[in-house]
């Protein structure tokens, strides 16, 4: 079976358009049709249904798809196992982070990987981290650097990096400061602009004071902490954010009962073998830990 058919079959599911398959693999839309064919005919059963001028996977496609990512992925590795042999460290490495990592943690590692591995095609996509961990799970992607989380699948691997640090964040005009000291009553009744609900970073946040027996006021939602930093700064409400995220336009809420924070790290696959790219990534990264 040729694995061009097997591509075009992952490009079709994910994009659901052979137009688009065609520019991502760069060939023609027919050339897309007939590989799907071939692939239909081999397999002896349709893959796709249409509805309209979308293209959606069927039972059979459903049922061929993970299978049909395993085998590309074990090619991929194959090839990379084999280019390790040689010393050398080239290929591709396909990394996805949360956007608030990409901009604080990682562009120092990034620029150093650049200027040590010249010959590696970077892969770098942002997402939220709940999203990257179950990527990563699928084989998406190689490795993820996200806020890690609390219960994982024991299909990942997790290696801490970083141990973030939340606090309680104001405007310099929020009525809270007036106070000589904050207690969670007091915070329970000022509003809230958290990150959205079922995200690792919101769980950690509620986690503390739900068991406080606070209810939370939360008035506006967004998986986006520099958004939120820019909203508690014009005095829409407080926020629990990262103490690195602190300036001359915020300032921190002490309050006795809380202790807040998130590890920051790397996400594999547990049985995915690592490239060459990937392992040299990962000493980098490495060397940047705040717990060793």
């Amino acid at each position: 079976m040729d694995t061009r058919n097997y591509l075009a079959f992952l490009s079709v599911a994910k994009l659901g358009s052979f137009s688009k398959a065609a520019n991502t693999l760069f060939i023609t839309q027919p050339a897309v049709s007939k590989r799907i064919a071939a692939l239909e005919q081999w397999i002896g059963h349709p893959l796709f249904d249409r509805a309209g001028h979308t293209i959606l996977l069927n039972e059979s496609g459903r049922a061929l798809l993970p299978h049909a990512q395993r085998i590309i992925r074990d090619i991929e590795e194959s090839k990379q196992i084999i280019a390790n042999l040689s010393g050398s460290i080239s290929g591709q490495l396909s990394l996805v982070t949360s956007h608030h990592i990409g901009l604080r943690r990682l562009p120092d590692t990034l620029q150093q990987f650049n200027r040590e591995y010249a010959d590696v095609k970077l892969d770098l996509a942002f997402m939220d981290s709940e999203d990257a961990c179950q990527r990563i799970e699928k084989g998406e992607f190689e490795m993820g650097v996200v806020t890690l989380p609390i219960k994982a699948s024991n299909q990942l691997k997790l290696t801490p990096i970083w141990q973030d640090e939340l606090c309680i964040a104001v405007a310099n005009s929020h009525p809270l400061l007036k106070l000589n000291e904050v207690s969670l009553k007091d915070l329970s009744a000022h509003r809230a602009i958290l990150p959205s609900r079922g995200t690792y970073t919101r769980s950690i946040i509620e986690g503390q004071l739900i068991q406080q027996q606070r209810l939370l006021d939360v008035v506006l939602e967004t998986n986006y902490l520099e958004t939120i930093r820019m909203m508690v700064s014009v005095g829409l409400g407080w926020s629990a954010l990262p103490r690195t995220m602190l300036g001359d336009d915020l300032c921190e809420i002490k309050i006795e009962e809380l202790n807040m924070f998130r590890t920051l790290g790397l996400v594999q696959h547990a049985q995915r073998s690592v490239s060459g790219a990937s392992a040299a990534f990962i000493r980098l990264l490495e060397e940047r830990s705040t717990l060793k």
